[in-house]
């Protein structure tokens, strides 16, 4: 891609240059490559930015006709968006039709992210897909982006935002309108064209994965993300890869939580294109701390 993070015009060409990880040789047991992170308000790495990396490191080790079809991360330590990070990939196994590998992400010689991936080649076999949901009102029907009312949501990820996020029904960023019920629907795409390359498109859907895939738990509670000493973290994340598709068209990401308990809780969720073919699904638990009044 030959993108760098000093020289991007625009946050899509930050996202671009996180994702062009370096390659630095291959070790005894494993391959290294390492990456630059976007910059970060609250001074932590945003998690599908790592994840991403971790996909696109794994991917360097296998010809490009193999594709990931399922990741499996936990997030160990938050990251610092000043410091590089380095990937660090084992071959576990190549098979005939699967490969396997983990990736862990480092800065200062300590893990702050591990990874396991599945890839396969492509073939025939047999298909159904869950059908996206009737009724979603389309990105054009919903009222525009203000910047103004993302501010919230900006501030606490991105000193600038390369994606665009339509609520449905609305965003929780300083209050939760409605009914407090733990699901909703967000549209959301980067914010200009990606090169057509599929690796780029399956790397920013993962990055794109992280995006608001906790809110249905804070949804369900009538908790905005600025209520006051609220707590959130990622824990883990789980991923597969259905279709290809695109992330510079409009996306439709369903999601929902069908558990919280004991500071923990489970989301879960599917991405679809606009005319409903199934790309992805994704699952993640979180740490929710809510200060008792």
């Amino acid at each position: 891609m030959g993108v760098s993070v000093t020289d991007a015009i625009d946050p899509v060409a930050s996202l671009l240059a996180v994702l062009d990880l370096r390659d630095a040789g291959a070790r005894t047991t494993e391959d290294i490559f390492t990456g630059v992170s976007q910059p970060m308000p609250f001074g932590r790495v945003y998690g599908g930015q790592v994840l991403a990396q971790s996909v696109v490191a794994a991917s360097r080790t296998l010809p490009p006709e193999r594709t990931v079809h399922s990741m499996h991360g936990y997030f160990l330590r938050p990251g610092d968006p000043s410091d590089g990070i380095t990937f660090s990939v084992d071959r576990i196994h190549d098979g005939r039709s699967f490969s396997t590998r983990r990736t862990q992400a480092f800065q200062a010689g300590v893990p702050i992210f591990s990874m396991i991936a599945s890839f396969q080649d492509d073939g025939p076999g047999l298909e159904h897909a869950e059908p996206m949901p009737e009724g979603v009102p389309q990105p054009e029907d919903l009222p525009p982006i203000d910047d103004d009312a993302l501010h919230p949501m900006s501030r606490r990820m991105f000193s600038e935002r390369p994606v665009d996020v339509l609520h449905v029904p609305s965003p929780v960023y300083t209050s939760v309108e409605g009914p407090h019920v733990p699901r909703q629907a967000v549209w959301m795409r980067t914010r200009r064209t990606l090169p057509d390359d599929p690796a780029i498109h399956r790397a920013a859907l993962a990055y794109l994965s992280d995006l608001t895939i906790q809110e249905p738990i804070l949804r369900g509670h009538g908790v905005p993300w600025n209520a006051p000493g609220l707590r959130v973290a990622s824990l883990d994340h789980a991923m597969w890869w259905h279709r290809p598709g695109r992330a510079d068209d409009w996306l439709l990401y369903v999601q929902e939580s069908p558990n919280a308990r004991g500071g923990r809780g489970l989301s879960t969720g599917r991405i679809y294109t606009r005319d409903g073919v199934l790309l992805a699904s994704v699952a993640q638990e979180v740490m929710v701390r809510v200060p008792q009044e």
